[in-house]
């Protein structure tokens, strides 16, 4: 950490305090006043302060791209009390970079603005109805895009999607507005922008495609035709380990001598892949690390299935063992060679090499960020939402395998460790609060998977043919049993001695 006087008062962050922050921590060097807005992101949260909005700050500081500044968004009524604190500094906000030799403060200061967070999406709509707004971006979670888990596609039928498809005007949704936005930018002649999803999904781009145009049809045909002719909707993979804030992190700005209300902390390790195809513009991201490629698919193949699955492999299995971070899990005599033994055998088999690294390589490279013991990233944070997690990370690995005649030993048995998770108590005794949308759910066919696995696997929103193929079915079951009767590290050692 730099030389910082731990007695000082910390500095209330602002752009009138910035001259004023400690020489340890870096700056804007741009003159924020002369920025300009072309950016609109809905759902500013830590990963996309610490990921979209770092990238377009460190562009600034170049002197590039002063008019790609960001305006934040949000739709759910929460997102309200993360633009009151922004908007009471100004919207800068304090990264701090987490690395086991040592801890970094920045002061980033692309988002220039937030929007007020209505029912109706009014000052949505009308800011990205604006011709200067070029790019729309998203990071809404991999759950919030309306995908019918069952086709994989479009979730017509949901109450919020019905509301907008009748009401287009006062959409409760970011796609319903998005498609207002883009109903009055056509008749306005303004033409179209660029919806850029930052959620980790494969093809996010054609998922958020598929949500605005699918959503414009169910009231404008016309205009979803043109959505889908004009607009551009690149796929991007993501990726930066980013903890939520809390009292220690809070502390951890104040050590460097800033009061930050929503500072962020992340590893020194960050990727962004983006697929070329911007229809107004675009910054020149690449200058400052960013990969422009027409293999997006493969890039985010590879992290979705080693690391975001990889991900559940850990944080399933640490919470019912009581091991509350995934440093912790890396640590664990048998939950890391449990994960290294899934990944290695059964998921990078099938997963494709990028330019410059191997899937051996990568497993390697999350090996060591997950070790990071300067991160404090909670296993309950990784396995929050695993409704929409297994199914989008481990559930296609597994549906993979079996086409292709591979063993899924290990992918059973992270399956039975979520089954287990879900019945709401560790192995201590210590119950674990809801972490799921559909925890209610979730937790009542955990309860009587206890005594009839088999039925964990009839949950068709989560399941498909997969449920009732002999091949994961049976393992699946003697795990679930195992763990029950002989506790989660039995089983563990009897997966890695096998």
């Amino acid at each position: 950490m730099g030389n910082v006087a731990r007695d000082a008062e910390p500095v209330k962050l602002s752009n009138a305090t910035l001259a004023q922050l400690p020489k340890a921590v870096a700056r804007p060097h741009y003159d924020r006043a002369a920025l300009r807005p072309g950016i609109v992101h809905i759902g500013v949260g830590n990963f996309h302060r610490a990921h979209q909005a770092w990238y377009l700050h460190r562009l600034m500081q170049k002197g590039e791209a002063l008019d790609w500044a960001i305006i934040g968004a949000g739709v759910r009524p929460n997102d309200a009390e993360m633009r009151r604190k922004l908007l009471a500094q100004d919207c800068l906000t304090t990264l701090i970079e987490l690395d086991p030799s040592g801890s970094a403060a920045e002061v980033s200061g692309s988002m220039i603005g937030f929007l007020p967070v209505a029912s109706d999406n009014a000052a949505l709509i009308a800011r990205m109805a604006d011709p200067a707004i070029r790019i729309v971006a998203l990071t809404v979670t991999e759950g919030g895009y309306f995908v019918d888990a069952a086709t994989n596609g479009f979730d017509a039928v949901h109450p919020d999607i019905r509301h907008d498809a009748e009401h287009p005007e006062t959409p409760r949704t970011a796609f319903g507005a998005i498609v207002a936005a883009l109903r009055r930018r056509r008749d306005a002649g303004h033409g179209p922008f660029t919806g850029l999803s930052c959620d980790n999904l494969l093809g996010n781009g054609r998922v958020l495609r598929q949500a605005v145009v699918s959503l414009a049809r169910l009231s404008d045909p016309a205009l979803a035709d043109w959505i889908d002719r004009t607009c551009t909707f690149p796929n991007s993979m993501v990726d930066c380990i980013v903890p939520a804030t809390g009292p220690k992190e809070l502390a951890l700005a104040r050590a460097f001598g800033l009061a930050d209300l929503a500072p962020v902390t992340h590893e020194n390790f960050r990727q962004w892949v983006i697929e070329d195809a911007f229809c107004a513009g675009r910054p020149r991201l690449e200058e400052v690390g960013a990969t422009f490629t027409d293999r997006v698919h493969d890039y985010e193949a590879m992290k979705l299935r080693l690391l975001n699955a990889g991900h559940q492999v850990l944080a399933n299995a640490g919470e019912v063992l009581g091991v509350e971070t995934i440093s912790g899990c890396m640590a664990h005599p048998l939950i890391a060679p449990y994960f290294r033994k899934v990944l290695s055998a059964e998921i990078a088999p099938q997963v494709a090499p990028v330019p410059d690294i191997t899937p051996a390589d990568y497993i390697a490279l999350i090996d060591a960020r997950f070790s990071n013991t300067a991160i404090v990233d909670t296993t309950r944070r990784v396995a929050f939402d695993g409704s929409s997690r297994h199914t989008g990370f481990v559930l296609p690995v597994l549906r993979d395998a079996l086409a292709a005649g591979m063993p899924v030993e290990g992918l059973a048995l992270v399956e039975a460790f979520w089954a287990r998770m879900c019945e709401g108590t560790r192995e201590d005794g210590s119950k674990i609060a809801p972490n799921d949308p559909i925890w209610g759910a979730l937790a009542e066919a955990a309860k009587t998977a206890r005594m009839r696995p088999e039925t964990w696997l009839e949950q068709r929103q989560l399941y498909g043919p997969e449920a009732g193929d002999a091949r994961f079915r049976e393992p699946f079951c003697h795990w679930l049993d195992l763990i029950w009767a002989k506790g989660a590290e039995a089983a563990l050692r009897q997966f890695l001695s096998a």
